[in-house]
């Protein structure tokens, strides 16, 4: 069940148990990162849900936070249905390529399949930031280039610091 709030005409926040989630738990990792989700197609707030439980019981990342959900219009390619965003800040003792690496293999055990640029899709997860790491190269760039520009991250982030 989730409580919405909604922002203006084109934006609706949902928190619920587990987006708004926050632990004080002390962690073994080093590298805190920051994960934007999100996904277009199906049932997403539904298997956002399954994707904390599947980062929960990884060896290789402790959830620390999750902020709530943002639904939002497409941007890029217009001609499809309305997002759901969150953010997931973990922790990790993986490199940021290691990282990439575990998170696009996350993504197809989730169903993702590339088609083209800002294409539908069941998930979508990004690496927004790494520890202060900045990292550009031909496979990854930290932070994300565009997340001053997007509302599927700024929104999120205030929503976790606040």
């Amino acid at each position: 069940m989730y409580l919405q709030r909604k922002l203006n005409d084109k934006l609706v926040l949902y928190k619920g148990l587990r987006f708004g989630y926050k632990t004080t738990q002390k962690t073994k990792f080093t590298h805190k990162v920051t994960v934007g989700i999100g996904g277009n197609i199906g049932d997403v707030k539904r298997r956002f849900e399954h994707l904390f439980y599947f980062l929960k019981k990884s060896k290789k990342v402790e959830v620390l936070q999750t902020s709530s959900i943002l639904k939002n219009p497409p941007f890029g390619f217009r001609e499809q249905d309305d997002f759901f965003n969150a953010l997931v800040v973990l922790k990790t003792g993986m490199t940021p390529m290691q990282m990439l690496k575990y998170l696009q293999m996350v993504e197809k055990k989730f169903g993702r399949k590339r088609s083209f640029a800002n294409a539908p899709r069941s998930l979508d997860l990004d690496i927004i930031f790494f520890d202060n790491a900045n990292i550009n190269n031909k496979r990854l760039k930290v932070p994300h280039p565009h997340w001053r520009e997007r509302e599927s991250v700024l929104i999120p982030l205030m929503d976790l610091y606040r």
